[in-house]
């Protein structure tokens, strides 16, 4: 890993990692690299920061340089979820009931979006 920032486990085992260097990996649970997203997906990211996992299994991404959210399905293209009211996304998780807690650094506090 290169600058590993946030991390989050992946149903069924395996986990997923943030880099400062500008990509997102995921791990199978033996820890073996299983892909990135830049390369399965060829999303370009300016800085991933907060990951987690739906209840579906897609990981979701927030992306301070560009202020978005993006979710990732395991089929199709990424689809950017939150696109405005984000200043400076860090920590994110996902709850099981279709709610998604981004905590902004910049306004300090954390934003729910359903």
């Amino acid at each position: 890993l290169q600058g590993p920032r946030y991390v989050s486990p992946v149903p069924g085992g395996g986990f997923v990692v943030s880099e400062e260097c500008g990509d997102v990996k995921v791990f199978m649970s033996s820890c073996k690299l299983l892909y990135s997203l830049s390369s399965k997906y060829g999303h370009q990211f300016g800085n991933p920061a907060g990951v987690c996992v739906d209840t579906h299994g897609s990981i979701l991404v927030a992306d301070e340089q560009r202020r978005t959210v993006h979710l990732f399905p395991e089929h199709g293209a990424p689809i950017c979820l939150v696109s405005k009211g984000l200043r400076r996304p860090a920590g994110m998780a996902c709850s099981s009931f279709g709610h998604l807690f981004v905590a902004d650094a910049v306004e300090n506090c954390v934003k729910v979006f359903k």
